[in-house]
């Protein structure tokens, strides 16, 4: 029988791994928690109507990349591909909507079948922030911010580029659609099969298009800022002002798009070459219409999230794992103090090693290889004297301590 593996698209996270996400996770949400946004958690998996209602039922996440499957019951469910979704539904079932600004952070895993690539698995990890109930362009100064400082504190900022732009309200996001289709429409015949299929659905998700023949043609196509209205402008002058005041610099891209009815005013995302091609670490942007779309009472919103596996491969800042401090009884009697004088030391936040059998030589061998700080040895003659033997395992020296004053001892450490 062949050895168990993980699933195409999967991959354990082992303690190294686990502590670089971890360092990832922990800033960010100590971060946002200084912006004041509080860290919550949504179900792993949704009724699938939350995200086919709000990702769109023809977009490639909705209609290729879900995992959905039917309940015992009959029902359809979908485990989450984002957090975004799961966080206006539980916004609106809470009855959250007389806590505006709602301001949360979360993080955990996501679920999409497409292929494995680098800094992106089937199932991955995000973290995530959203603002909803604010209709400011202060609220989306403040969300881009907590993002750069994210970056920053992870020391990643520097490789990375904010690329924003303005999606206009929807006034203006009519007007410019209305463009889209008739210049694509003029130009049908060099489209390619999938955008023709988004050019009366969805025509903005053009401007998005990998293909070589389509890109040529976007390229000349009609432009957001010659279709935004006056407090679209405004808006967008005024977040950008906001960002200049903070010394978030940023490069203003126009064909920067978000192809779903419900995003409005800026999108944004932090990009960055230092993992081969160009991508995003972190993208987000206004989505005034999704709460509504969800079946709410018409609620403003803006956040992003950002690929911790990428976060992760950028970020050169993971802390070391702790160094224990080893414990070695020697004898019998001595391996039932050592027992107590650990879990005591344990309890009190000391990280201790102690091996379940082998001699001093095997003990101190496992010592080194877990790069342990110190040991601490204990035999019949300790045990008579009530002290053990402390060992700084950096510069080779010893001393007897009392063991009543070890935790001190401990402390010490450099």
């Amino acid at each position: 029988m062949s050895q168990p593996q993980p699933v195409r698209g999967t991959h354990d996270l082992l303690p190294e791994d686990f502590r670089a996400h971890a360092h990832v996770r922990d800033t960010a949400r100590d971060i946002a928690a200084c912006f004041g946004y509080g860290e919550m958690a949504t179900p792993i998996f949704e009724f699938t109507e939350v995200f086919a209602r709000t990702m769109g039922e023809t977009s490639d996440v909705v209609s290729k990349e879900m995992y959905t499957f039917e309940s015992r019951g009959g029902e359809s469910m979908t485990l989450r591909p984002e957090y975004t979704a799961g966080i206006c539904r539980s916004f609106i079932s809470n009855g959250l909507q007389q806590n505006v600004p709602f301001k949360a952070f979360a993080a955990g895993p996501m679920f999409r079948y497409e292929r494995p690539q680098k800094g992106r698995q089937r199932q991955f990890h995000q973290i995530d922030l959203e603002c909803i109930g604010a209709a400011e362009p202060k609220a989306d100064i403040e969300v881009i911010s907590v993002a750069a400082a994210i970056l920053k504190k992870l020391d990643v900022l520097k490789l990375c580029t904010l690329q924003i732009n303005t999606l206009g309200d929807a006034e203006s996001r009519d007007a410019y659609r209305t463009a889209l289709v008739d210049y694509f429409t003029a130009h049908k015949d060099k489209l390619s099969e999938d955008s023709l299929s988004r050019l009366t659905r969805n025509p903005l998700r053009i401007l998005d298009s990998k293909d070589k023949g389509d890109q040529a043609l976007v390229a000349d196509a009609p432009v957001f800022t010659d279709y935004l209205n006056e407090y679209s402008t405004d808006f967008f002058a005024q977040v950008l002002e906001g960002l200049d005041l903070l010394g978030i610099s940023y490069e203003v891209n126009r064909r920067l798009v978000r192809g779903l009815d419900y995003y409005t005013h800026t999108a944004f995302e932090f990009v960055t070459d230092a993992l081969g091609a160009q991508g995003a670490v972190i993208a987000g942007g206004r989505y005034d219409g999704l709460i509504e779309m969800l079946g709410g009472k018409p609620t403003p919103g803006i956040g992003w999230a950002g690929g911790m596996e990428r976060l992760c491969l950028l970020t050169e800042l993971v802390p070391a794992a702790e160094r224990p401090v080893a414990i070695v009884p020697v004898g019998e009697e001595a391996e039932k103090a050592a027992a107590k004088l650990a879990y005591d030391l344990r309890f009190a936040g000391v990280n201790i090693e102690m091996a379940f059998k082998g001699n001093v030589g095997k003990r101190m061998k496992r010592a080194n290889k877990l790069n342990a700080r110190a040991a601490i040895l204990i035999g019949e003659d300790e045990l008579e004297k009530n002290v053990c033997t402390f060992r700084d395992l950096d510069d080779g020296t010893q001393v007897e301590v009392p063991l009543s004053e070890i935790a001190a001892k401990i402390a010490e450490l450099a």
